[in-house]
């Protein structure tokens, strides 16, 4: 049954920002399209959420709190504003007690927040349920997300062992392996949100965040979907590998409520289906959209200025897409036909025909075609642009390639985890320690990240399929699962900053909150804070020239062990000095790589000889850290 009137939860202000350029955009591009966006209507603004929280801290400086309250005060109090939740993870990137939970919950609401989204990485619905709860309790409209992914690849089996004359003849004749179980089948995902209807959830998205539901598979899970749940279904998808505008079709087609679209300049590639190409689709079924078009395309013409002051992280900022306004541009004759082509493919079950009128709809108007590389390594499109952009900073996109390949060997070693963060990180980075792995000749897992290894010791949750207890005990030391245990969770301190006047480096709840959810890049930012305030407090000097803070002596030739960087990143924290003995396994420093923390520990019992970097350095793979005597 075709849906007469199509819900739009728009995602350019966060899911499209993030897929496409790495999450950079500036509060101060957001301030002028926000008086647009409260008369455009859509059903809900997705603002917050993901990688939002961490980003703008990271690099840009700013407070997420103020973030979401000045989208609030701006679109009035009856547009619905969401957030995206990693569930038992929330905008971080470990598990936190349900406490933790509900401070930042209960503040997020008390800011403007409407929904959350809350998912869990792995499908393990432990995971979501005491969000679920929460988000109700405080009186937001909790919708739960069921993560699509797909059962790996089957790897070539190796060649028979070749047998002799008179075994050949009477021996046993081999039986080929079975192929292995299903586990991602329709039934999985139907029965997943169903759990979640049945926890409390108002809204159950198909989220599908690596792109990979082509339209036969959508038309499928979202009629079964919409056959046995009573709430809106939401279908949210990308088009990197060239399904997404072709599997929204098929799902409005089988009756979704609500898709979720980006405007023209932030949709398409690796993010979401643009919305005017799928206004021009429901026009031509009779669906209605939801949403003042008008206001759209004001706010269409000043997104093309604000993609532009992201060149620097837009991978495709030499081929911007045409200028399109579906209201009162004329499309070609031959373009219009593609249209009705696709529709009538759509109708008819023919996928191919379907896919192929989509791509040269999206290649006339100079949408990215279907990106080959992401499809056969199934990742996400915020994942792929933000390894990208993390290995071009670090000099080393000659491992990206490498890398990519090795993620669905990754993924299948780790128990068939969705690619969906924290997953989608944990299993990029780790992708690219293998790659740095073989290159070297080294046998692979050499590297493996702490994040890694509590992915695969279990303290993430249930992982949909089991992993070998030969590798989790290879990885970790221990073949037996180990849940994460709440009761070790440590509040971290909120310290005294003496050197900025002594007082407390989180200076209410809402950075306490920061402080308690992403340590480390929040000390940084709320440093910055209390150094301004610390500044305006002071009687104006004249400047004097900054001090040249003192190096290492790097000129002197290195005659001890070394410490290298496993991988390229930036030093966040350095815990040891020249002279410092250190034990077996003590932290010497923590490191940023792939927007992953990393501790390295001591090997052995040694003595610091010298340290040859600084908080903040950015330095490459192999690059010495520690000398020791």
């Amino acid at each position: 049954m075709v849906t007469k009137k199509l819900k739009i939860r728009d995602l350019t202000l966060r899911d499209g920002q993030q897929s496409l350029f790495a999450t950079r955009l500036k509060q101060q591009d957001i301030d002028p399209l926000l008086p647009l966006y409260k008369e455009a209507g859509f059903y809900i603004m997705e603002v917050w959420g993901g990688a939002v929280p961490d980003s703008v801290m990271r690099y840009l400086d700013e407070s997420p709190w103020v973030r979401l309250r000045t989208i609030r005060e701006a679109v009035g109090p009856n547009q619905l504003l969401s957030a995206l939740s990693r569930g038992r993870n929330l905008f971080g990137y470990v598990p936190y007690p349900d406490s933790v939970l509900e401070g930042f919950y209960k503040e997020a609401i008390k800011n403007g927040l409407s929904v959350m989204r809350i998912f869990d990485a792995l499908n393990d619905i432990d995971n979501v349920r005491e969000s679920i709860r929460l988000i109700n309790e405080l009186g937001g409209i909790a919708d739960a997300a069921v993560c699509y992914t797909v059962d790996p690849k089957e790897e070539p089996a190796p060649a028979p062992a070749k047998k002799g004359f008179f075994a050949s003849l009477f021996g046993k004749k081999e039986q080929p392996a079975p192929a292995p179980k299903k586990i991602f089948t329709d039934e999985y995902f139907v029965n997943l949100a169903l759990e979640m209807e049945r926890l409390g959830a108002k809204i159950v998205t198909l989220k599908d965040m690596a792109g990979l539901v082509n339209p036969l598979r959508a038309a499928s899970i979202i009629g079964k979907l919409k056959e046995v749940l009573k709430v809106p279904v939401d279908f949210h998808t990308h088009c990197t590998p060239g399904y997404g505008l072709a599997s929204s079709v098929m799902a409005i087609l089988n009756g979704v409520d609500i898709l979720d679209t980006n405007i023209w300049w932030f949709g398409e590639g690796s993010a979401a289906p643009a919305l005017e190409l799928v206004y021009i689709f429901c026009q031509k079924l009779g669906v209605e959209v939801d949403v003042n078009m008008d206001k759209v395309g004001e706010i269409r013409e000043r997104l093309e200025a604000v993609r532009r002051n992201l060149a620097d992280f837009d991978l495709n900022k030499d081929n911007f897409p045409k200028r399109f306004d579906p209201l009162h541009d004329k499309l070609p004759a031959e373009v219009d036909a593609l249209f009705d082509k696709a529709i009538a493919a759509a109708k008819a079950g023919d996928e191919n025909a379907l896919l192929e009128a989509c791509h040269a709809i999206e290649a006339h108007f100079g949408f990215p075609k279907p990106n080959l590389l992401v499809k056969e390594a199934e990742v996400p499109g915020g994942m792929y642009s933000n390894m990208v952009a993390q290995l071009k900073a670090l000099n080393s996109s000659d491992l990206l390639d490498d890398a990519m390949k090795l993620i669905p060997k990754v993924r299948r070693d780790a128990g068939l985890v969705p690619l969906v963060t924290p997953t989608s990180q944990i299993v990029g980075a780790q992708a690219v320690n293998l790659a740095i792995d073989r290159k070297k000749g080294n046998p692979d897992y050499t590297n493996a990240s702490n994040q890694f290894i509590s992915l695969v010791k279990g303290e993430y949750g249930h992982t949909p399929a089991p992993i070998d207890p030969a590798f989790r005990e290879k990885i970790t030391g221990n073949a037996t699962e180990h849940a994460y245990d709440v009761s070790k969770y440590k509040k971290p301190e909120n310290p005294t900053v003496e050197d900025l006047g002594g007082v407390k480096l989180a200076s209410n709840k809402e950075e306490e909150l920061l402080l308690e959810l992403l340590p480390n890049v929040a000390n940084k930012f709320l440093r910055n804070r209390r150094a301004e305030e610390y500044a305006a407090r002071q009687p104006k000097e004249e400047p004097k020239p900054a001090a040249k803070a003192a190096a290492a002596v790097a000129d002197e030739p290195i005659t001890g062990e070394v410490f290298r960087a496993p991988m390229g990143g930036r030093i966040i924290e350095i815990d040891v000095k020249a002279g410092d003995k250190v034990k077996k396994g003590q932290k010497m420093l923590v490191y940023e790589a792939m927007k992953m923390e990393n501790d390295l520990e001591a090997e052995r019992d040694i003595t610091v000889k010298r340290v040859f970097v600084t908080v903040d350095e950015v330095v490459g793979t192999d690059a010495p850290l520690i000398e020791f005597e």
